[in-house]
């Protein structure tokens, strides 16, 4: 296949939350820069009319920051066809390549429940319409490991490896992508970067809200399928990665599943599971479930550079505050010097990352109280990396994937390597510990990283000293 453009977009589950929250935006961003020149056929079984769709369109954009650019609308409007029809419906696809016209290098987006991924990759093949097209899959991509497996080989028997777009949005976020370029294009943090300097790593992704209406996902789900499993241990692996050979798209994927295929399968004691007060009666939610919105867990990665190095995950509904974070903890220095530098009474030096709601790169260190006595405080310097103008993450990786480009997207032996795992610990798991709304969690996650210091928890960082 080659890298040409796509001259359609096919998407399905356009009446979904997904397509109103994220894709309208994106493309309306994309028709701001007059990126936007193909037909959008959208497919949902609704039985809508065009103008319901508009009127849908117009919505999402106001909510999602406004129309600011009223020439763009209209031409993102006047690019929508609808198609309504059951995806196990032969008509529906008949339907789609009427409303395609003369395009003939489509992507088809599934913005639909993973339960459908196959039944529409399947149909689009029996229709022929997989020729010279791309298929873009969100996650998650796969439920367990032999999921996965059998979604790739379904994926494979109808599109070509390159023709597949297993998408995560994280990996489209400029703070995420900062961290790439941080590592390996700064000499200085090289010498340090490994088991002789860092004692451990904490990535902490928390949001203040409960599940909302998504009550029936959660229950197919949980905390460590639908935000550890892919958003985290990708920025693990980012972390971890060895330097690629070149930037090229394929160097970097290579090194990445290197360091899934490093990490250590998860044992029931490397996990911590929480579930928010209340969420028993949530909608669609079982009155007995178990199921975790709170998950921390401690991962290692057997690698020449991270031997012995714990890593903690932790993500959760309903925390303290909403905010992306990772710490990277220093050890102390070789010989102590100086009482109020011991690690029993303070935080060693440490590197953090905040990548949501600002973009932050900070540096603690020590610096001497003026006066005769050798005491101090840990300052930290800061640099908010903030930038305005910048593309969404929806609006980057949708232009990516209908322009071939596969840098951001995730390949599928790295997606079958994340799996495995976490695979060990999916149905033989602790049960979950109840914690309160607001808070940081169940007391028995402080416990399972109380032997390497304790929890940082997030603070959203502000402009200025």
């Amino acid at each position: 296949m080659t890298a040409s453009h796509s001259d359609a977009l096919v998407l399905f589950g356009v009446t979904g939350d997904l397509a109103h929250k994220k894709i309208f935006p994106a493309l309306y961003a994309l028709a701001k820069t007059g990126s936007l020149k193909m037909p959008i056929i959208g497919v949902a079984l609704e039985q809508w009319s065009l103008k319901q769709l508009h009127h849908r369109v117009t919505d999402s954009i106001k909510r999602a920051g406004g129309i600011d650019d009223q020439a763009a609308l209209r031409h993102l409007l006047s690019q929508l066809h609808y198609v309504s029809g059951n995806y196990n419906d032969e008509s529906t696809f008949t339907g789609i390549k009427m409303a395609m016209g003369h395009a003939r290098r489509p992507a088809h987006y599934l913005a639909i429940p993973p339960s459908l991924f196959e039944t529409v990759i399947k149909a689009l093949g029996a229709a022929d319409l997989a020729k010279n097209a791309r298929v873009i899959v969100e996650k998650p991509f796969g439920r367990d490991l032999a999921s996965a497996r059998q979604l790739n080989r379904v994926a494979q028997s109808v599109f070509p490896n390159d023709a597949i777009f297993r998408i995560d949005h994280f990996l489209g976020k400029e703070a995420i992508m900062n961290i790439l370029y941080f590592r390996f294009a700064n000499s200085f943090l090289e010498p340090i970067w490994n088991r002789n300097y860092i004692a451990s790593i904490q990535l902490t992704l928390s949001e203040d809200f409960g599940v909302r209406d998504r009550g029936a996902f959660y229950e197919t789900a949980g905390c460590l399928r639908d935000v550890i499993q892919n958003h985290l241990f990708q920025i693990v692996a980012l972390l971890a990665m060895e330097p690629p050979a070149t930037r090229d798209f394929a160097a970097v994927h290579n090194e990445k599943a290197k360091v899934f295929d490093a990490m250590r399968p998860l044992k029931p004691a490397d996990l911590v599971r929480g579930q928010y007060a209340g969420y028993r009666q949530e909608p669609h939610v079982a009155r007995n479930s178990d199921v975790e919105t709170f998950c921390a867990l401690r991962l290692f990665i057997d690698s020449w550079r991270w031997q012995g190095v714990p890593w903690y995950l932790r993500s959760g509904k309903y925390l303290a505050t909403t905010a992306t974070e990772v710490l990277v903890q220093l050890k102390p220095p070789p010989q102590k010097l100086f009482a109020d530098s011991l690690p029993t009474t303070c935080r060693p030096n440490y590197l953090r990352f905040q990548l949501s709601p600002t973009s932050t790169i900070g540096l603690a260190a020590r610096v001497k109280r003026a006066g005769k006595d050798f005491v101090g405080d840990q300052q930290e310097l800061f640099l908010i990396e903030e930038q305005p103008g910048e593309e969404s993450p929806y609006q980057r990786l949708l232009g990516d994937a209908m322009a071939g480009e596969r840098s951001l997207f995730t390949r599928e032996d790295a997606v079958e390597a994340a799996w495995a795992v976490v695979d060990p610990v999916l149905k033989n798991h602790p049960r979950t510990h109840r914690y309160k709304r607001h808070s940081w969690g169940p007391k028995a996650a402080d416990a399972l990283i109380a032997p390497d210091g304790s929890w940082h928890n997030c603070k959203p960082s502000k402009l200025g000293p």
